[in-house]
């Protein structure tokens, strides 16, 4: 875990509400792994006085990306930051994707701003054979990936309008190409997004036998497990009742939740 204070490089608007910041931290750049985040002071001061968890989205040489959605005062407050700026930033934090050859077939699975550590995910796949989905609420909230990195497979797209793409959730998506893998393939899901949407990649992955990571999103006051506030019900069989988001994750084993109680 590193703090520094890391300069902005850009930072500009991807929709009307989504924008791609480029900070550059050699350190941070060089440690981070798919799926980890860092915490963001976006300011000086105490308003606000929690920093905030941002997943990184990929690594380009010593700049680090973050994307996020414009959902509060801390994130309002990140749109005003001009390149030459600098933010204090702690990370990278949590546990990543794990990645192994046994995957077989890998299905990644976003849904809206959880795109963000599968895109970073992508990136480092690749020419390793994958397929990537995301499902938005309508066309003008696609997030334009080839904005933010250079992806070596494209990107299928639904929306729950219809207005580009397939016509429903991105889980329909998902159910074709589990179809096309077969009963000798093997797939592997990995996947980011809404609690609703992650419970029901879960179920479809536990129906079918099917190895699924999921990275779940939670509101985090410190990012280092000591608060207790991003914690999600572990499944029956474990022998706990919580895990910390933060700490133990923010990646783990769809069979490790309790999707009955998310």
């Amino acid at each position: 875990m590193i703090e520094d204070q890391a300069e902005v490089a850009f930072n500009r608007p991807l929709t009307s509400d989504t924008w791609l910041m480029g900070l550059r931290s050699a350190a941070i750049s060089g440690s981070a792994l798919p799926g980890q985040f860092v915490m963001v002071r976006v300011r000086k001061g105490v308003d606000p006085l929690l920093r905030r968890p941002f997943s990184i989205c990929g690594v380009e040489g010593d700049l680090f990306l973050l994307l996020y959605r414009v959902v509060g005062k801390g994130s309002a407050i990140m749109t005003g930051i001009a390149a030459g700026g600098r933010v204090s930033v702690l990370g990278p934090l949590g546990n990543g994707f794990r990645i192994s050859e046994d995957d077989g077939k890998m299905v990644l699975v976003a849904g809206g701003i959880g795109i963000a550590p599968l895109l970073f995910l992508a990136h480092r796949l690749g020419s390793r054979e994958f397929r990537f989905m995301a499902g938005f609420g309508s066309a003008d909230g696609i997030i334009p990936v080839q904005e933010v990195l250079d992806l070596s497979r494209p990107l299928q797209v639904s929306t729950d309008d219809g207005t580009q793409g397939h016509h429903g959730p991105v889980t329909d998506l998902l159910q074709g190409t589990l179809r096309e893998c077969g009963t000798g393939s093997p797939c592997s899901i990995f996947t980011c997004g809404p609690r609703g949407m992650l419970k029901s990649v879960a179920r479809i992955a536990g129906k079918d036998g099917i190895a699924c990571q999921v990275s779940m999103e939670a509101s985090m006051a410190c990012g280092l497990g000591a608060c207790l506030g991003c914690v999600v019900p572990a499944a029956p069989r474990e022998a706990r009742t919580y895990y910390h988001v933060c700490s133990e994750g923010p990646v783990f084993d769809a069979t490790m939740i309790d999707w009955e109680a998310v």
